[in-house]
């Protein structure tokens, strides 16, 4: 089973700072902890404005299933309104290659 990076880019909604996204994803980020298959989270921003949100599963299977799950078991979460949905460009792909460096 190959590992899988699931890759979400969108803008924010009007008048939601990068600092207010971040902390609206509180919970969400307590929920993904418990995630079968969850490995890592990473948020960047891109010089266009637009949010890079990636996440790095054990297999596509495993994000896949979050990715359904979190509509419903997170539906009242304040993510939902920092993001300008109409944005959203979402995908899960399978790994091929990875190296992993150490911080020395």
């Amino acid at each position: 089973m190959n590992e899988a990076m699931e890759i979400t880019t969108f803008q924010l909604a009007k008048g939601i700072t990068m600092k207010g996204f971040i902390a609206a994803n509180t919970d969400v980020d307590e929920w993904l902890k418990k995630q079968p298959g969850f490995i890592l989270r990473c948020i960047c921003k891109g010089r266009d404005g637009r949010i890079i949100d990636m996440l790095l599963w054990r297999s596509a299977r495993e994000g896949q299933r979050a990715a359904s799950s979190i509509m419903t078991e997170l539906s009242e979460s304040p993510v939902h309104a920092a993001i300008d949905r109409s944005t959203v460009d979402w995908s899960i792909r399978t790994l091929w290659h990875r190296i992993d460096g150490s911080m020395t």
